[in-house]
């Protein structure tokens, strides 16, 4: 029998390549595709650049995939017909439409880090995010770049203690993110969701080991859950960690971002589709607010005519903007342990075994 063609997509760090060179090349024949193509289903996206990743697709039986950056929508599985098996990174994976595969009998398998398990939402994801709302406050790139450049000091930094943290959203991550702005720098902590009650955000804080009563000892709430409004208008930092759905897509546009302080600084580590990108462009350009430090981005990879592309962001009137390529979950350790199971899966369905994190 010929090798089980795979291909293997999206692994930037190229961390999956010893793993899948390892199997027996007799059985499988892996190729590696770095470079992720603009998103099939997205409507920016040329025909010629659908037809591109159908072609570079089309052959393989087996489709290793990073969660979120190449989508399988319903449309483009269709084009797919040797399609036989899918794996993904992760539990989750909403770039995928699973109903169209699960249609086709594809099955498809998720990966979890075994030996750091949970540390994708709630571990690396907040340290990321501390770190840019951190490096938004001191100034730390334009510095490191103005010192490189044979320059010094540029404009003053700002301290957070006793400001004003506000996250939208306060499931796992926006409560891990709170807890450390609340006790390591004594912010005060405002919160708001569609949903959430100030019951549930009590739970929340005691959930992250805090007590329900305010740290700065004026007997309020912890976690104190207003309305979106006031949030935008108090806060010195809004941080977004919401889940990405057609109900919460583009909720952060103009009317939020236009009350916002001069002097506050807004952060994105969740999902880039969450915020309207013109709104945001141009509240920045315009220089409105102090700072923006994103992670994520309406889309990915980034262009290279994409407006965010240039070095005049902190200039002639502009806001400070601080850019990550959506590094919040990309540790070695677990990426290596999510392509350590992938190729265990693959070997389980090559041999007609139960698979591991089955998804559908």
């Amino acid at each position: 029998m010929p090798p089980i063609k795979v291909a293997v997509l999206d692994d930037y760090q190229g961390i999956s390549e010893p793993k899948f060179r390892a199997l027996d090349p007799a059985k499988y024949d892996v190729s590696f595709f770095k470079d992720t193509l603009r998103p099939y289903n997205h409507p920016d996206t040329p025909q010629d650049v659908k037809d591109q990743l159908v072609a570079r697709l089309e052959p393989f039986t087996v489709i290793s995939t990073m969660r979120e950056r190449t989508p399988f929508p319903a449309s483009l599985i269709a084009r797919l017909p040797n399609l036989q098996f899918l794996l993904t990174t992760g539990t989750r994976n909403l770039a995928l439409d699973l109903d169209a595969l699960q249609s086709r009998a594809i099955p498809v398998a998720g990966a979890v880090d075994r030996a750091h398990a949970g540390s994708v939402g709630s571990v690396s994801t907040t340290e990321h995010c501390v770190a840019l709302i951190l490096a938004a406050a001191r100034n730390v790139a334009q510095d490191d770049a103005a010192v490189k450049a044979g320059a010094w000091q540029t404009v003053p930094a700002v301290n957070l203690r006793g400001k004003v943290f506000g996250t939208v959203g306060l499931g796992r991550l926006g409560a891990a993110v709170a807890r450390v702005m609340s006790v390591a720098f004594g912010m005060r902590v405002v919160a708001w969701s569609e949903n959430l009650t100030q019951e549930r955000a009590d739970e929340r804080a005691r959930e992250v080991g805090l007590a329900v009563e305010d740290m700065d000892g004026e007997g309020g709430k912890t976690f104190k859950v207003v309305g979106k409004e006031e949030l935008f208008r108090t806060a010195d930092v809004v941080s977004v960690h919401l889940v990405l759905s057609e109900r919460s897509r583009g909720g952060i546009a103009a009317g939020d971002l236009g009350v916002m302080k001069p002097t506050a600084i807004f952060v994105n580590t969740s999902r880039g589709p969450l915020v309207v990108e013109r709104d945001l462009l141009e509240v920045l350009e315009k220089g409105r607010i102090r700072a923006a430090a994103l992670d994520v981005f309406e889309l990915e990879p980034l262009p290279l005519d994409s407006p965010w592309r240039t070095t005049r962001w902190g200039q002639d009137g502009r806001s400070r903007v601080l850019l990550t390529p959506h590094m919040g979950y990309v540790e070695e350790a677990t990426l290596g342990a999510w392509y350590d199971q992938q190729v265990e899966n693959l070997q389980r369905w090559e041999r007609g075994e139960e698979l591991v994190q089955r998804l559908c």
